[in-house]
């Protein structure tokens, strides 16, 4: 199978690429442009829209990645400095640096629980038992790196990646429902609604996404300081 690659153009119809980008944060008359937390030439970070609980943020490409099993190695090496950099975030806004960082990894069509062909990773403060529960459903981890998800892509095998407890695991994604790892948070005991759909423009979870903004928002001095650890630091969007 050939390499994966960016797709520079796939279409009006991704909703996180130009110019459908912030359409459902206008929907639901959230910040747009405004809401990104933090940004480099390669990333944006932003409070997901349908938050599970506060904190609940998305590290997405600018340009069309189909998921980040189809990263190159230094991009690879890039987000993984964005996650340091948010489990800084994390420990000055909320006094903890623990996260979740959970991926549905499609190599077709909405596969592996994705409702976006885009890559994104989710990340939410402190949450715990997620790798559990996806495991007690048949779907055994494996140690995950960035030969591992390539290999998943390259083989056309959807996946799900889950970091927790400072470990990440691999997981099979073909043919788990939508939004299979949303599910799994709220399984684990953290969030109400997994279905973004349902909570989706509600007061409460506007009321959640503008309180991660405040708050992350005033822990970016961390995120200027520690993403990434070249020397090239993202710049805030104040």
């Amino acid at each position: 199978m050939a390499e994966p690659t960016v797709r520079d153009e796939p279409g009006h119809e991704c909703v996180l690429c130009p110019p459908l980008r912030f359409r459902f944060n206008g929907m639901a008359d959230l910040p747009g442009e405004s809401g990104v937390i933090a940004r480099d030439g390669d990333f944006l970070l932003m409070p997901d829209v349908a938050p599970l609980t506060d904190g609940h943020v998305l590290l997405v490409t600018r340009e069309h990645h189909q998921c980040a099993g189809a990263f190159g190695r230094d991009m690879w090496e890039r987000a993984l400095s964005w996650r340091d950099g948010v489990a800084r975030l994390y420990r000055e806004a909320y006094g903890n640096g623990e996260l979740l960082l959970f991926e549905h990894g499609p190599a077709g069509p909405q596969g592996g629980g994705a409702c976006i062909d885009h890559a994104h990773w989710h990340f939410l403060p402190g949450a715990h038992g997620v790798r559990a529960v996806v495991e007690a459903q048949g779907l055994p981890g494996a140690p995950a790196g960035h030969a591992a998800l390539r290999a998943s892509l390259r083989a056309g095998r959807s996946y799900l990646l889950i970091e927790e407890d400072g470990i990440a695991t691999v997981h099979p994604g073909d043919g788990v429902r939508s939004q299979f790892l949303r599910w799994a948070v709220t399984a684990a005991g953290r969030g109400e609604t997994w279905r973004w759909q349902e909570t989706f423009g509600l007061p409460h979870s506007r009321r959640r996404f503008l309180r991660t903004l405040q708050a992350l928002r005033g822990a970016t001095a961390v995120l200027a300081q520690g993403i990434p650890e070249d020397g090239h630091g993202p710049d805030s969007h104040q």
